[in-house]
């Protein structure tokens, strides 16, 4: 008699708390119990929506139960008051964050883990997310598993010397970005960050997107506010040669944003990480790159 697995598919919205701010995630459940968790951190100002499905049903398939979240200031999760510093540039160049630090950022995804009931899970960070995963790595070791960071600066840096790894051009044209705060405003938007970071070597979906972007429109592309509230959150931790889970840096040739010399710099600097070029590959996972990656993540997790 054969047995018909259907795909795993997100669960209904989850709660985690961390002080005054509430913490929205979901969990992506195979139909086994012997998974091993495997938590995605997002990256700037976006909501845990922007993760591909298909990128997490690969995990799933490699072994992993996923769980996604919004980090605070984005997606569902609690937004703080508005701050004096509206663009993510000068924020990132600030000596001084002015609503909260990173290390607070590092101590959401504790509380959702809490929330989820993992004692500890696997780490996979892309873009901020992965310098936010370089930092719980820091923060919290006795709860990471394995750590992967995709298209991330060095989780320690900041101000000039992040900048040096960003294309400045790339950043210009996010910052010139204009579309009205309606739905279709957000859409449009959404639209026009993912062409602009998509992978030179892949085709552009652009109708999977949009279908996507309909379904669950995220007005945190346009929301500078939120963005500079999480970009200028300061680190005063050690530095990232103190980590000491199991790494694997993952970086494509071909990112408009983060040059892969940010990749090269997190991989050299943290003990026996493996980094791991992606060519054609912006500054996104396409889909082809997915079981790739997922078996990638499966072989550090082994090791």
């Amino acid at each position: 008699m054969q047995h018909h697995t259907s795909s795993p598919t997100w669960s209904a919205t989850q709660w985690a708390t961390n002080g005054e701010v509430r913490l929205a995630h979901d969990q992506l459940t195979p139909g086994h119990t012997d998974a091993e968790p495997l938590l995605l951190v997002t990256g700037l100002g976006v909501s845990r929506q922007w993760w591909p499905t298909g990128l997490a049903r690969a995990l799933t398939a490699e072994g992993f139960t996923v769980a996604r979240y919004d980090q605070r200031d984005a997606g569902d999760s609690t937004h703080l008051p508005p701050t004096a510093t509206t663009n993510p540039i000068s924020a990132l160049l600030r000596r001084h964050g002015p609503a909260y630090t990173a290390e607070d950022m590092a101590d959401d995804a504790m509380a959702v883990l809490d929330a989820l009931g993992w004692d500890s899970a696997h780490l996979f960070g892309q873009s901020l997310g992965g310098a936010v995963a370089q930092r719980i790595a820091l923060r919290h070791p006795r709860r990471v598993r394995t750590l992967t960071t995709v298209s991330a600066v060095p989780g320690d840096s900041a101000g000039l010397a992040t900048m040096r790894h960003i294309r400045l051009r790339t950043l210009a044209r996010l910052a010139r970005m204009n579309h009205p705060p309606t739905p279709e405003g957000h859409i449009e938007a959404g639209v026009a960050l993912a062409r602009l970071l998509h992978s030179p070597a892949h085709p552009f979906d652009e109708p999977a997107l949009r279908a996507r972007l309909v379904s669950a429109p995220d007005a945190g592309v346009l929301d500078a506010r939120s963005q500079s509230r999480q970009i200028g959150a300061q680190w005063h931790g050690p530095a990232i040669e103190r980590i000491t889970a199991p790494t694997l840096v993952l970086h494509g040739l071909d990112d408009p944003l983060v040059k892969p010399s940010a990749g090269r710099t997190v991989a050299a600097r943290i003990p026996g990480a493996r980094f791991v070029p992606l060519p054609g590959v912006g500054h996104e996972l396409p889909e082809p790159v997915w079981r790739d990656v997922a078996h990638h993540v499966r072989q550090l997790a082994d090791r």
